[in-house]
């Protein structure tokens, strides 16, 4: 038996690519040539089931860009009607006199058994469905999309920045930030085309009156002056047929304009529209307990359909118990297990009780848990990932994994967040609500509960969903609660890498270099140095918010000075010189000359004695000296914030040391870097002095 083969250029892409073009020229062609009965038939048979598709696609679309080609739809789709109505009006205005089957089978259908062959009843159907489908779908469905396409355009600078910022705090790749900017652009032209696409469906209902009133007045004139028929029996047969023709074209039309109302009059969920309807509308059993006594009661009073409000007002109760059961059942469940437990005898107490501090641990609330579910969806998870390797990429090191528990002792909507089972910071985050934070330079004011930023301490205000796309536009940035969380968490596990870095980070660290340079790390540990001592160092440079991504200048500067010295202190000023490039590239990016602090010369001579009075720890420092200092350099860190310029404190190399440690405390945000380890291609600019005039 010989198979068929399909040539390739019409099943591989180029044949979808040639469907579309196909499709305009045969809808084109329709109008000029004629078509019989049979064909009429089926192309009309297709323009139903199509409508049908496009109305059953919209219902089960979860967000609109779904069906982001629904604008070309509605073109398409009006330009099949118009084609069918040019096709039909030939045959019967050429083949009307010959009775109602002229234009085929369904046209006789909808003539016949629709209206029930009174064109009168036709008639007055006809413009019904027409005026239903113009002044009320059509145009509520293109005010809406027209609504929607300018808040999408003013809400697009907002929802940028949002992207950006998740971009910058490691939430999101390149690649996800991409999608997304994609996403907002490809939104605001989708509604933006479906308004300009509801205008077709509006012109469509204007021509299926005219191309009626046409088929009626030319059926008149052919079959009386042409076909000699008297002027009762031209008038039902060409009247049933135009309005057969016109219905055949308007009930498609009319589930297509409601289809496209379903696409943009819904509000951007994970469910589809059947999901939302159930979930929402019939939710609450004393809802439909309320409703089925207003509706028995009304079948109560005398002259009322007893029997049809009493039947529905008794399906309204046995749903509402059946949904109020529904709701009990998974606490009794709940409350089995507990008394379970409760019931074996207690165990001896064993080594398997004691349990190890997680390094990392998020705590939340029970209104919390379904950022966190894997079976909720967990968008927290997920972002917890990508701080991590985020953090690994710009860092140097891995991070251990974040431990996540529900704590029934915080706020239902509280989280906390532990290093080594100590609270290092705790906020709130409102699911189903997003925080506007003011960056500084918003338009206007928003209503809602005012709280801070618990990552960056700024103000900021919850807004529900409806008010995201207006607080972006006023200038606010936008975030959703798992944001919220995820950024406290990042800040955190930035600010305290050097807590986190424990000898297996090391060894890890360590094992990683030697797939590379073996007989470098060899070399290094145990022979030349302690891995504590490595570690120490380590940690050092992360407290100061240095990144050890380079390990190699990390090891090998150890390695050259290790055999002279031991101390973890004067081998971290040693590795900072040598990464000296990368500190300042650290802290200014892409700047040629550098704006710095210096000390003033009679201070810096009066730290000098008593680092060599007291030591390296600085203990010889009088009280009244280190007030000054603290309050001096404040003032110029402040100084320098205000120019728009990064405080940096440039001191000479014994002093870099005990002034970092010094002034972290007071000043975090300040940089104290060494003259040494600015490197010669730089031009250093001293903006401020601190101990003298500016």
């Amino acid at each position: 038996m010989n198979s068929v083969k399909i040539p390739a250029w019409l099943a591989g892409p180029s044949g979808k690519a040639l469907a579309a073009p196909i499709l305009i020229v045969m809808m084109l062609a329709m109008m000029v040539l004629p078509l019989p009965a049979f064909v009429l038939d089926i192309l009309f048979s297709f323009n139903i089931a199509l409508s049908v598709i496009v109305l059953l696609t919209s219902l089960y679309t979860v967000k609109p860009l779904d069906f982001m080609v629904f604008p070309t739809v509605l073109l398409v789709s009006t330009m099949l009607r118009l084609s069918l109505n040019v096709a039909s009006t030939r045959v019967v205005l050429t083949e009307g006199h010959t009775g109602a089957d002229a234009a085929g089978k369904v046209i006789e259908a909808f003539g016949h058994f629709l209206i029930g062959g009174n064109y009168t009843v036709g008639i007055v159907v006809f413009v019904i469905l027409t005026i239903i489908n113009f002044t009320v779908v059509t145009k509520g469905a293109g005010r809406i999309a027209e609504v929607g396409a300018r808040f999408a355009l003013d809400a697009m600078p907002g929802k940028q920045m949002a992207i950006d910022a998740d971009l910058n705090a490691g939430l999101i790749g390149e690649q996800e930030a991409r999608r997304r900017r994609t996403e907002v652009a490809q939104e605001a032209e989708f509604y933006g085309a479906m308004d300009g696409a509801s205008k077709y469906v509006r012109g469509d209902a204007v021509a299926g009156i005219m191309v009626t009133l046409i088929n009626i007045v030319g059926g008149l004139i052919v079959g009386m002056l042409q076909h000699d028929l008297d002027f009762s029996g031209a008038l039902k047969n060409y009247t049933l047929l135009a309005i057969g023709d016109g219905l055949v074209a308007q009930i498609p039309s009319l589930i297509i304009s409601t289809a496209a109302g379903v696409v943009v009059s819904r509000v951007a969920s994970d469910q589809d529209i059947g999901g939302q309807l159930l979930g929402q509308l019939f939710a609450k059993p004393q809802v439909l307990y309320i409703t089925a006594g207003i509706i028995g009661g009304m079948g109560l009073i005398p002259g009322m359909p007893h029997v049809a409000f009493i039947l529905l007002a008794a399906i309204l109760a046995g749903a509402a118990y059946l949904l109020a059961q529904r709701a009990q059942t998974p606490a009794s469940e709940a409350a089995t297990p507990e008394a379970a437990v409760a019931a074996p005898e207690m165990e001896e107490a064993t080594w398997q009780d004691i349990v190890p501090v997680d390094t990392l641990g998020l705590e939340v609330g029970y209104r919390l848990i379904p950022l966190v579910d894997k079976g909720q969806g967990g968008e927290l998870l997920r972002r917890i990932k990508g701080i991590r390797k985020k953090f690994a990429q710009e860092v140097g090191f891995l991070s251990p994994p974040v431990h996540i528990r529900d704590n029934l002792e915080l706020k239902p909507s509280a989280y906390r967040i532990t290093l080594k089972g100590v609270e290092v910071g705790s906020g709130e985050a409102q699911v189903g609500q997003f925080l506007a934070i003011n960056p500084g330079m918003v338009s206007g004011a928003l209503p809602g509960p005012a709280t801070t930023d618990p990552a960056f301490g700024l103000p900021a205000v919850w807004v529900d969903t409806g008010m995201r796309d207006q607080a972006q536009a006023m200038g606010y940035t936008v975030v959703d609660a798992g944001t919220v969380v995820a950024t406290h968490l990042n800040h955190l596990i930035t600010t305290h890498a050097a807590e986190l870095l424990g000898r297996q980070e090391v060894q890890q660290l360590l094992d990683h270099l030697a797939k590379e340079s073996p007989k470098l790390v060899e070399d290094l540990v145990p022979k030349a140095i302690q891995l504590g001592t490595l570690q120490k160092v380590l940690q050092n440079l992360l407290s100061e918010g240095v990144h050890i991504r380079d390990m190699r200048t990390i090891i090998e500067t150890i390695a050259e000075h290790a055999p002279q010295v031991q101390d973890p202190h004067e081998l971290t000023a040693q590795v900072r010189v040598a990464l000296g490039r990368a500190i300042v590239q650290q802290i200014f990016p892409s700047a040629n000359e550098l704006s710095v602090m210096t000390l003033d010369n009679r201070l810096e001579r009066l730290l000098m004695q008593a680092l060599q009075n007291g030591g390296p720890d600085g203990a010889g420092i009088e009280p009244g000296l280190a007030d000054t200092l603290a309050m001096q350099a404040e003032k110029a860190a402040r100084h320098q914030e205000q120019l728009g310029l990064t405080p940096v404190l440039v001191v000479p190399a014994p002093l870099r040391a005990l002034l970092s440690r010094f002034l972290r405390r007071t000043i975090p945000q300040l940089k104290v870097l060494s003259h040494a380890e600015l490197p010669d291609s730089k031009t250093i600019r001293v903006t401020s002095l601190v101990g003298g005039q500016a």
